[in-house]
């Protein structure tokens, strides 16, 4: 089935628009001896996934160590602290760390039924100034998607008073499923509204005391070990003044197979309700009688995680800048693996990223400066829900006004050297002719995300940046490789998903295939060095949904 979606995606993306801005055309090649350092990465890649960074989880001795090695490095090949005579930035953070959590009972059905921490649930709160949560007696409503999109006609809450229940919700768009990429939804291709963090927010706005997202693998786009390593340990928080007391007190995911028990405890199939969401004008059903139950205890501590910004100055138009970004956190201590590993290393995510920022920064010193500014940005608090990116959007250090674009970098593929690269948002800003423009060099092509129901373009940095309308390229290794084909790529991806992301054995391997990563790294360089040095100014496509906020910001509006 996989293969037959990539081979649309590769229709498509011939289909897709055409974008040679005059910058594309006239901007300088980058020097070909000034290709980004393998021998760095390995160095760098190794070290920071090395047990000794302990996951590298803000907060802790990981960010410590990982802090001291970027700034090193940095310091090293003469970049400049970026913030105002600092290397970092500091992002207020609140650490949750749960105890005591009960199990998820339910009551009032035919039978008492419960769902246990970790294995069949989990459970947490955003709620920065609550050492206690319990959601006592709480009414069940199944919502469906969960989604209030009134611009769409569509509101899964119509009619409804959730306040004080519990909402059981799913994952994904209703039209996730559907083949090509056209539907009240963008078809197959992921919207905001299916991302977890909308379904939280949504019904935190509804009132709900608690939100249970029902796990299903395929709209989830991982299976249920990745939710439990994620879910089980310290879990960092935004901080803020209200200690978000808006938000509701228990957030969470539930096995499809518990929750489909569950539905039938209250004479329900859980099958046919989630077909019957997927229908506009769908109506929330409560879950008869049913009532949940949960309790835990907070370990709260605050804390000031930290952004790391290098900065390279340009020679001519040193107040226009190019921002590089990648995260440099993981998970830290997680759920342990079977040989009882419980650190998430996080090799693949994100040390390649964040050693590709100092490989890509040493690249452009050898190569001179160039006209414009070039920013490293390293930012903590992605794995938690894009913290430290989220916090620099709001808070930029080199305004958005005048930083001309940017790439960003989460999970350089080792499987491998490919024919393409997959473009995360593919035909969304001007940014793709200068991609085109890399890979013609090469001999490759840009194409359409396979599975666009994942959701990627939600998911990275680069997100946070696009909000306030700063176009950003992201892009991911393609999947037909060189050796093997899209069988070979496909297999490789597969394999990471399930044996290896957000879990104790993304570690480095010294027997990976660096040929992708060098190729692609290549990319990013020219991009950035390109963007470095033409006086153009890439904007998002006309109609684009974050055109309006570039253009208002670079009016100085």
């Amino acid at each position: 089935m996989r293969s037959s979606v990539a081979a649309s995606a590769a229709v498509l993306a011939l289909s897709a628009p055409a974008l040679t801005p005059a910058g594309a055309r006239a901007a300088p090649a980058a020097k070909s001896d000034a290709a980004p350092s393998i021998d760095m990465m390995k160095r760098l890649v190794k070290e920071l996934s090395s047990d000794a960074y302990e996951g590298r989880a803000p907060g802790t001795v990981g960010e410590e160590k990982t802090l001291a090695l970027l700034t090193a490095e940095f310091e090293k090949l003469g970049l400049k602290p970026g913030n105002k005579g600092s290397w970092f930035q500091d992002v207020p953070l609140v650490e949750i760390t749960a105890k005591n959590v009960s199990a998820l009972s339910f009551t009032g059905g035919k039978a008492p039924l419960t769902a246990t921490y970790g294995p069949e649930m989990v459970i947490g709160t955003y709620r920065t100034t609550q050492p206690r949560i319990e959601v006592k007696d709480s009414p069940v409503v199944f919502v469906g998607y969960g989604i209030n999109a009134p611009e769409k006609g569509w509101n899964d809450y119509a009619g409804l008073d959730v306040k004080g229940k519990t909402v059981l919700i799913l994952v994904n768009d209703p039209d996730y499923q559907t083949p090509g990429l056209t539907g009240p939804f963008n078809g197959r291709a992921m919207t905001y509204y299916g991302r977890w963090t909308y379904k939280f927010e949504e019904a935190a706005r509804q009132g709900a005391a608690a939100a249970i997202i029902i796990h299903d693998t395929e709209p989830a786009a991982y299976g249920w070990n990745v939710v439990q390593s994620s879910w089980t340990g310290s879990q960092h928080v935004a901080d803020n003044p209200g200690g978000n007391a808006d938000q509701s007190a228990a957030i969470g995911w539930i096995q499809k197979d518990k929750a489909a028990a569950l539905f039938a405890d209250a004479g329900l199939n859980l099958d046919q309700q989630m077909a019957a969401a997927k229908q506009k004008g769908f109506k929330a059903v409560p879950l008869g009688a049913i009532k949940a139950n949960v309790s835990f205890d907070n370990d709260l501590r605050k804390h000031a995680s930290k952004n790391v910004v290098a900065l390279l100055p340009g020679k001519t138009r040193p107040d226009e800048y190019v921002l590089y970004s990648a995260h440099w956190d993981h998970l830290g201590h997680c759920q342990a693996a079977p040989d009882g590993d419980d650190i998430c290393n996080g090799a693949v995510d994100n040390a390649t990223g964040t050693a590709a920022l100092v490989a890509l920064a040493q690249a452009n010193v050898k190569a001179g400066p160039s006209d414009r500014s070039q920013v490293f940005l390293a930012v903590t608090g992605e794995e938690s829900g894009l913290l430290g990116s989220a916090y620099y959007g709001n808070n930029p250090v080199f305004p958005f006004s005048k930083t001309v674009g940017g790439v960003n970098m989460d999970a350089l593929s080792v499987a491998g050297l490919a024919k393409n690269v997959v473009v995360i948002g593919k035909g969304k800003s001007q940014l793709d002719a200068y991609l085109d423009r890399a890979l013609g060099a090469q001999g490759r092509v840009a194409t359409l995300e396979p599975t666009p129901e994942k959701g990627y373009y939600y998911r990275s940095d680069h997100f946070s940046f696009a909000k306030h309308g700063l176009p950003m390229l992201y892009f991911e290794g393609g999947e037909d490789l060189v050796k093997g084909g899209t069988a070979a790529g496909m297999a490789a991806a597969e394999d990471y998903t399930e044996h290896r992301y957000h879990g104790p054995k993304d570690e480095y391997d010294p027997n990976w295939d660096w040929t992708g990563v060098a190729a692609d790294l290549k990319l990013y360089y020219d991009v950035g060095r390109a963007l470095a040095n033409t006086t153009d100014w890439p904007n998002w496509v006309d109609g684009d949904e974050f055109r309006a906020i570039r253009d208002k910001s670079r009016a100085g509006k």
